[in-house]
């Protein structure tokens, strides 16, 4: 699967990740674009946004698009509390189980 982690999130999780090619919202060249203007874009190139971002479900129309997006409940946006929870990503982009998907820190 293509992953990209939202702009609010560290890159250097990407490293963590070894199932999926994994990027940055930064990398992508897409930083700074608003949420619908994002995840039009993201569509063409990814399967799956993973953002810290609550709100987004609720700005957007989640259920139309065709991205997977998992939502991360976490201590922080820090690497630290961020690292635990790669295995619950992974665990969520494997489900199937609908467009809005959610990983929290327990």
């Amino acid at each position: 699967m293509k992953v990209i982690l939202d702009e609010c999130l560290p890159k250097r999780w990407t490293q963590h990740f070894s199932e999926h090619e994994v990027t940055t919202v930064p990398l992508s060249g897409l930083a700074g674009y608003s949420n619908g203007k994002l995840l039009a874009a993201l569509e063409a190139r990814f399967d799956v946004f993973v953002t810290i971002d609550g709100n987004l479900q609720w700005q957007q129309n989640l259920e139309q698009r065709s991205l997977i997006v998992i939502v991360i409940r976490a201590r922080s946006n820090r690497l630290e509390d961020l690292v635990p929870l790669t295995a619950r990503v992974n665990e969520a982009i494997a489900s199937g189980s609908g467009p809005i998907r959610h990983v929290r820190s327990t």
